[in-house]
């Protein structure tokens, strides 16, 4: 099994700097490649005089996470495309174990490790954890991580399981899955386009994995913090986005509860002082307006086949009855 492990880079020379010494050290059994976002920074220069077994892919524009990758696979032959952020630091072994369970199950698509905090390493990491579901209204949440509650590894999660979404910050597929799925989504940009592929992929039948026995440490924030409002304006949109083309069952009715559940959390920062994360919502929703059309469209073409949520809201479980971690659900 050919395994390409691609880590898009976007004027990250120090990540690559700091981080690209174990992919490099623990991935023999892989090809390693760094897909360039047009930087203005010296990262090809350097990469090519520190790691000159690194591949590089120099992609024309800096079209985020989802055209970057998009464009960059198009020019990598293997049979598993590892997606890494740079921000990662993975651990000895780590490539085995995920790919004895693609060996395992031929309908297993998409495959996530287990996401440890870099900063903290008994931690869970807020980007997928121990991978990753969503409620009926699209928000997401982890096992180890509902909300901006993040549990200690104390071994809770070490087996392989099926999941509904797993992390972009380290996610494994198929690439024939790939093709199948025309790649990500471009219009998400950044951010919960990992969520969008992978519930098409659900939708067709396929199974996405965690591997609780492959472990890597995410940094977490490094392009984009929780603290900026940008990423409040991607998730929220995007996460609009997800739900109108993929969720089965009546959409409108839907994207209203949604919509209303996101201005209380408009409310929620506004009283927080967080004026522009409040504007960042009302944002998201006047451009989730402006693509409502295409994404009815889209969801024309896209099988709605499947339940796709266990928990109907974890707003509700969460900030309500208090549940702060996974296995309280």
């Amino acid at each position: 099994m050919k395994i390409a492990v691609v880590i898009l880079n976007w004027n990250g020379k120090k990540l690559l700097e700091q981080f690209l010494p174990s992919v490099i050290a623990y991935s023999q059994n892989a090809e390693t490649y760094v897909a360039d976002n047009a930087s203005t920074d010296d990262s090809i220069p350097f990469l090519k005089s520190t790691f000159p077994s690194v591949k590089i892919i120099q992609n024309k524009e800096n079209g985020g996470y989802a055209k970057g990758y998009n464009d960059a696979l198009k020019n990598i032959k293997a049979d598993v495309f590892c997606l890494l952020n740079s921000d990662v630091e993975v651990s000895q072994n780590w490539l085995t174990p995920i790919i004895e369970a693609f060996k395992t199950d031929s309908n297993t698509a998409i495959i996530q490790p287990k996401l440890l905090d870099y900063k903290k390493k008994d931690f869970f990491e807020y980007a997928g954890a121990a991978g990753g579901f969503i409620d009926k209204y699209a928000y997401p949440y982890c096992r180890g991580r509902i909300f901006n509650t993040i549990e200690k590894d104390l071994g809770q999660y070490p087996n392989t399981t099926e999941i509904f979404w797993a992390s972009g910050a380290c996610l494994f597929i198929r690439s024939t899955i790939f093709k199948e799925l025309k790649g990500f989504d471009e219009t998400f940009f950044a951010h919960m386009e990992e969520i969008d592929l992978c519930w098409r992929a659900k939708n067709l039948g396929y199974s996405i994995k965690y591997v609780g026995a492959s472990t890597v440490y995410h940094v977490g924030g490094a392009t984009l913090s929780n603290a900026n409002p940008k990423k409040t304006y991607l998730n929220f949109r995007n996460s609009l986005f997800a739900l109108t083309k993929n969720a089965n069952g009546s959409i409108f009715l839907l994207i209203l509860s949604r919509l209303i559940l996101d201005g209380i959390a408009g409310i929620k920062f506004l009283f927080e002082l967080k004026f522009k994360h409040t504007m960042a919502i009302l944002k998201a929703h006047v451009s989730f307006y402006g693509h409502l059309n295409r994404l009815l469209k889209q969801r024309k073409k896209i099988s709605q086949s499947i339940k796709y949520y266990k928990k109907t809201s974890i707003v509700y479980e969460y900030f309500v009855n208090k549940k702060t971690n996974y296995k309280s659900l």
